[in-house]
């Protein structure tokens, strides 16, 4: 019977996959979308169909995001009436350019940043069908950018700032501005937001109550979209709502309402392509014959699980990790090499000794379609979601980052495998790897702030590529089977996601 339930779960995961993909598609009926270029950053305008002239609003990213992840305000827009044009910041996304300044240096930065946006401004101002009238829409890094252009450029209608911080805003400028947040977002970044309302406001702002005029730009507002944190607060119906909402005031225009729900669908997608991925490991090949892997009983395992958590934040604290052209993506390669070598000497002093046998053909087989599906895995993502296929440039970061993956999961591989093994090991080694990283961050907060950002995304990866070394384990029966997708895939997310810097 075990041969039915494959089956059956293999007709369920594509029935999830197919209909999602439908749905996912359904969403851009009625838009046409260009794609084009603003000197080095790619671009995309999304625009109605019927081609009647309309107002344009030019909307960004925050740090390590990419112009997919703004699709559910860009679509939401576009099937509105509005133009609706995303963009790669330098070094994000497929924009080949470099981020000058990185982190050290803020005026750099933001230069760079703001010069961007602005070729991007003036392109979408030479749109035919652009109306002449024109707004701007950031997220969290691009939140400041925004406020700041505007600032600069007083005849930009209206500005909408999600998950903001910016010390631009004055009483005055940005025009009619718009302050949105998770509710379950850090509490300066929700004080940031009725910061900037209160500046205008006179003295304590209350959300959802709009203050000033529209007519002459002195409109201020500031809502928090509930359940959501820094990322979902890009897909809360709330948020699309409350920026739809604004801007049609700002406009004068009376819009349909409609508003993107990707989120459920990309659930469902998501949930069929792992679902898929338990009958597919059954149809990998057997590599070993016995179960191998260290066999650690709890009293020895714990020694070894966690003094690499402990360790490895302490040994990098003071080092030097800015090796690599990519923001923070070295210093977490240089965790996981550190974190996997310290697990692997741990291996040794617990008297695990690894089985050097090759197994033939069948473990880099085993091994390599693991990689495809991860790829696969992985397409969908590009499209609905962020940046997935690297550039050139980024290939090579990806090699280099891959050293990293590959020591720790090689190790952590053979440490929570065998048998008997711990009940549990897999979730105690990944939450010793989340602490590590927390405890990192925890010692050096301004170098490795942005990596709270990813804490939340580090966790779905673990549980998703976990749970398919674990199938891949109980099919092949050998620990290194699920090394290289994991590798690949931690490897490859951080080669893509870091922005790209200069030196």
């Amino acid at each position: 019977m075990p041969q039915l339930r494959y089956a059956a779960a293999a007709l369920i995961a594509l029935a999830l996959i197919v209909l999602a993909l439908l749905r996912l598609e359904a969403a851009t009926d009625g838009i046409i979308i260009q794609y084009t270029k603003a000197g080095p950053a790619p671009v995309s305008v999304l625009m109605p169909a019927s081609g009647a002239k309309a107002p344009v609003v030019v909307i960004g990213h925050g740090f390590a995001g990419s112009q997919q992840l703004m699709l559910p305000f860009a679509v939401t827009l576009a099937r509105n009436g509005y133009i609706a044009v995303t963009f790669d910041f330098p070094g994000h996304g497929r924009n080949t350019s470099p981020l000058l300044g990185g982190l050290a240096n803020d005026e750099a930065r933001n230069a760079d940043l703001l010069a961007s946006l602005d070729s991007v401004v003036k392109f979408a101002r030479t749109l035919p069908e652009g109306d002449g009238r024109i707004a701007v829409l950031g997220h969290s890094m691009a939140s400041d950018i925004v406020v700041r252009y505007a600032v600069e450029h007083p005849d930009v209608a209206a500005t909408v700032a999600v998950s903001m911080f910016s010390p631009a805003v004055t009483a005055t400028l940005p025009h009619n501005l718009l302050a949105v947040a998770g509710e379950l977002e850090p509490g300066p970044i929700k004080d940031e937001a009725a910061r900037v309302v209160a500046l205008a406001a006179g003295g304590m702002a209350v959300e959802r109550h709009t203050y000033g005029d529209f007519a002459d730009g002195t409109a201020r507002r500031y809502s928090f979209s509930g359940s959501v944190e820094h990322i979902a607060v890009l897909y809360s119906r709330q948020s699309l709502l409350e920026a739809l909402s604004w801007l049609d005031a700002a406009f004068v225009r009376h819009s349909p309402g409609w508003l993107d729900a990707r989120a459920p669908w990309l659930g469902f997608l998501y949930l069929g392509l792992v679902l898929l991925g338990w009958p597919l490991a059954h149809l990998l090949p057997r590599v070993s014959a016995v179960p191998v892997g260290a066999s650690l009983h709890w009293r020895r395992f714990l020694p070894v699980a966690l003094a690499p958590a402990i360790l490895t934040p302490l040994i990098l604290w003071k080092l030097p990790t800015d090796f690599l052209p990519s923001l923070l993506g070295d210093y977490i390669a240089c965790h996981f090499a550190v974190y996997g070598l310290l697990t692997a000497v741990g291996l040794l002093a617990a008297g695990v000794r690894p089985v050097w046998v090759w197994p033939g053909w069948r473990l880099p087989a085993a091994a390599l379609a693991m990689a495809a599906y991860f790829i696969a895995f992985g397409l969908p993502f590009d499209r609905y979601v962020t940046s997935f296929i690297p550039t050139p440039q980024r290939a090579l970061l990806l090699l280099a980052i891959m050293v990293g993956t590959g020591l720790y999961f090689a190790a952590d591989e053979w440490l929570i495998r065998g048998r008997p093994a711990p009940f549990g090991a897999s979730v105690a080694s990944k939450l010793c790897l989340l602490g590590s990283l927390i405890f990192a961050i925890a010692l050096n907060p301004q170098r490795l702030f942005f990596l709270i950002i990813i804490v939340p995304v580090i966790l779905a990866f673990l549980i998703v590529y976990g749970l398919f070394a674990a199938w891949a384990y109980r099919r092949t029966r050998h620990p290194l089977a699920g090394v290289f997708a994991n590798a690949l895939a931690f490897a490859w997310a951080i080669a893509v996601t870091f922005p790209v810097v200069g030196r």
